[in-house]
C-alpha cells in the first residue's frame, strides 16, 4: 500500500474528518477541530485503532514526520508478531525512574537499622541529583543518563557520588526484577562507567581519631556548648557507640532502673540486639534530655519529629576538635582501653559491639559480660570527665 501521501500544506488546508497517509496511518479531525494520529490495523481478525498522538494540541504535538516514524515502529511490531496495542499498554505500566526509586525505598525502609538511611536515599535519588532522569521511563535509563547524573559530582563529591552510583544500581536491578527493564545495568561500575567517568586518585581514608589523652579536654569543651548536637556527641563518646545508634535512640530503649540502653537488632550493624551499660555521666545527659523531651527520639532534630543527623554531631565536634571524626572517637576509646587499663581485650571489643571469638566465647560474653562491660564504661566515663 502506498505511503506518505500527505503534505503539511494539505493537512493544514483540509477540513475532512479523516485523512489517510497510507498503509494504516490516518489523521482524524474531531468536531472541535482537534486532530489526532491513529494507526488502523487488524489483529486476530479484529480491527483496531492505535492512537499515536495529537497533531495540533497537547503538551507534545506530533508532526507529520514524527507520526510516520511512529507508524513505522508499529509496522515493525506487527512484522515481529507483536500486538502494538498490548505493547503500548505494557509500556504505559512501566513507571518512571523516580517512581521506581520511590517504590524501592518504600520496600526497603523497614529493614534499614538507621532511621536516617531512608531520608538519605530519598535525598540522593530525588531532584537534588537525579532531576534529569526522575521523569524518564525506568526502562529507558541508559549509560548516558547515569554518566549525566554522576559526572558533575564524581570528583568534587566523591563519597556522595559513589553512594549514589550504588543506589542507582540497586534501583535499576530492582526494576529488572519487576520486569520493567531488560539488559545490562548501566550503573554497574565495572561496566561502561569505568571508561566514561574520570579516574580518581586512590586514597585510603581512615576515620580520623582523637588521641585518647585529649578526650577529657574535648569533653570539657563540649560541656560548655549548648545544643542537642553537643549533648548527643558527649553521650556518643561516653557509650563508645556508633553515631547512627545514638541519633536514632528512642526513649523506650532505656531502662533507667537497670541503667542500660537496649538497642534493638534492626538498628545494629550486626543485626543483633546490643545492651549498653550506662555510667552515671551518661545517665546524667539522658536526664537533661528528658527535661526537654518533645518526641520519641532522645536527640531530635529541629522539626522535633525526626532525629538529628550525623552532620549535627560533626559540627559540634569541629568546634572543639577540628580534623577529627565522630566515628574516630570509638578508636580513641579502644586505644585507651588497651593502653591504660587491665580490662580484657574481649570486653573492650564487646563494648564496641564487635564480634570476637567463636560461638562458645560469644555465648559466654552474652551471659556474663554486661557487668564487666559496665566496669569498663564507668572507668571510661571517669577518664573522660577527669579535670584537664
Amino acid at each position: 500500500m502506498a505511503r506518505n501521501k500527505l503534505t503539511v500544506t494539505q493537512i493544514n488546508a483540509s477540513t475532512k474528518t479523516l485523512l489517510g497517509d497510507g498503509d494504516g496511518l490516518y489523521l482524524r479531525r474531531s468536531k472541535s477541530g482537534t486532530r489526532s494520529w491513529i494507526f488502523v490495523y487488524h489483529w486476530q481478525g479484529k480491527r483496531r485503532e492505535l492512537g499515536l498522538g495529537s497533531y495540533n494540541s497537547g503538551t507534545a504535538p506530533v508532526g507529520l514526520v514524527a507520526a510516520r516514524k511512529r507508524a513505522d515502529d508499529v509496522r515493525a511490531q506487527l512484522t515481529d508478531g507483536i500486538d502494538p496495542m498490548a505493547e503500548k499498554r505494557k509500556v504505559a505500566a512501566i513507571p518512571t525512574f523516580g517512581k521506581a526509586a520511590d517504590d524501592y525505598i518504600a520496600g526497603q525502609k523497614a529493614g534499614w537499622s538507621n532511621s536516617k538511611h531512608g531520608w538519605q536515599w530519598e535525598q540522593t535519588l530525588g531532584d537534588a541529583y537525579c532531576s534529569s532522569i526522575r521523569n524518564k521511563s525506568v526502562a529507558e535509563i541508559g549509560v548516558d543518563d547515569i554518566v549525566g547524573v554522576l559526572e558533575p559530582i564524581w570528583l568534587e563529591k566523591a563519597e556522595t557520588a559513589t553512594r549514589l552510583r550504588m543506589r542507582l544500581e540497586k534501583v535499576l536491578d530492582f526494576a529488572k526484577v519487576k520486569g520493567w527493564r531488560s539488559g545490562d545495568n548501566p550503573a554497574v561500575r565495572s561496566g561502561n562507567l569505568i571508561h566514561l567517568l574520570p579516574t580518581r586518585t586512590r586514597q585510603v581514608k581512615h576515620h580520623a581519631a582523637l588521641a585518647y589523652a585529649d578526650v577529657p579536654g574535648v569533653m570539657a569543651k563540649l560541656t560548655d556548648l549548648d545544643g542537642v548536637g553537643a549533648e548527643a556527641l558527649r553521650f556518643t563518646i561516653l557509650t563508645a557507640s556508633r553515631s547512627a545508634e545514638v541519633f536514632g535512640a528512642r526513649w523506650d530503649e532505656f531502662d533507667f532502673d537497670k541503667k542500660v540502653w537496649i538497642i534493638p537488632p534492626e538498628r545494629m550493624k550486626a543485626r543483633q540486639q546490643h545492651t549498653v551499660p550506662l555510667s552515671d555521666a551518661a545517665v546524667a545527659i539522658l536526664k537533661i534530655r528528658l527535661e526537654k523531651k518533645s518526641c520519641d527520639f532522645v536527640f531530635p532534630g529541629q522539626d522535633l519529629k525526626t532525629p538529628i543527623s550525623n552532620m549535627t554531631m560533626g559540627k559540634s565536634l569541629k568546634k572543639v576538635a577540628a580534623g577529627v571524626t565522630v566515628h574516630g572517637m570509638r578508636s580513641a576509646f579502644r586505644d585507651w582501653a588497651g593502653d591504660m587499663t587491665n580490662h580484657p581485650r574481649e570486653i573492650a571489643e564487646a563494648a564496641l559491639a564487635h564480634k570476637v571469638g567463636n560461638a562458645v566465647e560469644q555465648a559466654y560474653r552474652r551471659s556474663d559480660a554486661l557487668e564487666k562491660r559496665r566496669a569498663l564504661m564507668v572507668d571510661w566515663a571517669n577518664f573522660c570527665t577527669s579535670p584537664k
